[in-house]
């Protein structure tokens, strides 16, 4: 379990970045603070690095945050849950959401999806970790 020195290191210090382009992602160009939050949880426990923003379905635009593809697992971090101002709570937003979560497990997805508060105390990650068997 990462430690509570590292998690609020990594909440004071987001990192902004990109990983590598490839096949099914591409480089995000700025990820949010939760995002990068979660991400250098991730790399601070010394997980196998995930795709970042990568596009999973065949014809739609469509892209998960964080994509572990050979145990095919994908991470969506939901900002705005509590301000309702966020996309994912509002009605269009979050019938496109269902749309997209349903494609995403008929194509045989396993689709995490977590709130700030759940990356900024641990519980994101604890859980990504039980999904890759760690």
């Amino acid at each position: 379990m990462i430690s509570h020195r590292i998690m609020s290191s990594a909440l004071k210090k987001p990192r902004r970045g990109s990983a590598k382009a490839g096949p099914g992602h591409e480089s995000p160009a700025e990820q949010s603070d939760l995002e990068a939050a979660l991400d250098f949880q991730i790399r601070a426990t010394g997980l196998l690095p995930p795709q970042r923003e990568f596009r999973f379905h065949p014809t739609r635009k469509w892209r998960f945050d964080f994509v572990w593809e050979a145990q095919k697992l994908a991470v969506e971090v939901e900002g705005g849950t509590w301000s309702g101002g966020g996309r994912h709570v509002r009605g269009v937003g979050f019938a496109g959401d269902c749309e997209k979560y349903n494609a995403a497990a008929l194509l045989g997805w396993r689709v995490l999806r977590f709130t700030g508060e759940m990356v900024n105390d641990g519980r994101a990650l604890q859980a990504i970790e039980e999904a890759l068997g760690c």
